[in-house]
């Protein structure tokens, strides 16, 4: 509503929703909106129970379905820059979940694998993830469930 001398327009209530439709075009701030469900069912079943931030799940999950695996390789698995994934494999080297080993092929190279605290930790991560956003996803079918599933696929790949 103007008002007569066509200053700026009443504000609006401060408990009323903002209208958000000049972001609705928007694939990231929609992914990003999905994005805070997603995170607190991790905080809450993995990140505070046991101590592992999304990219640790992320890399002992890699290690877990893979014996072994360089850091070049979970770089590229994880779009991460080497450097990061060194000091994210020094900080579970520390916490006794992940051992470096020379690589037996190329003894240059090095291997990364799961300590047997780190399997069980894995393991464990990885059964409470089966069930970790059932809640967020029930308003979706299990075909939108497989979409949603190949269309992130294909944005990731993008």
């Amino acid at each position: 509503m103007r008002r007569d001398d066509d200053s700026a327009v009443a504000a609006p209530r401060a408990d009323a929703a903002l209208d958000e439709s000049t972001l609705q075009h928007l694939i990231g701030f929609r992914l990003a909106r999905a994005d805070v469900p997603a995170r607190r069912a991790f905080k809450r079943h993995i990140g505070t129970p046991l101590g592992l931030r999304p990219v640790d799940f992320s890399l002992l999950m890699l290690l877990l379905a893979n014996a072994t695996a360089t850091p070049k390789q979970v770089a590229q698995a994880l779009a991460v820059p080497p450097p990061k994934v060194t000091g994210l494999v020094d900080a579970l080297v520390e916490r006794g979940l992940v051992a470096r080993r020379r690589n037996a092929a190329d003894g240059r190279a090095l291997d990364l694998l799961l300590t047997p605290r780190g399997r069980e930790l894995a393991e464990r991560a990885h059964r409470v993830s089966l069930t970790m956003e059932a809640a967020m996803l029930q308003a979706l079918s299990p075909a939108e469930r497989a979409m949603l599933g190949e269309l992130l696929g294909k944005l990731a790949r993008a």
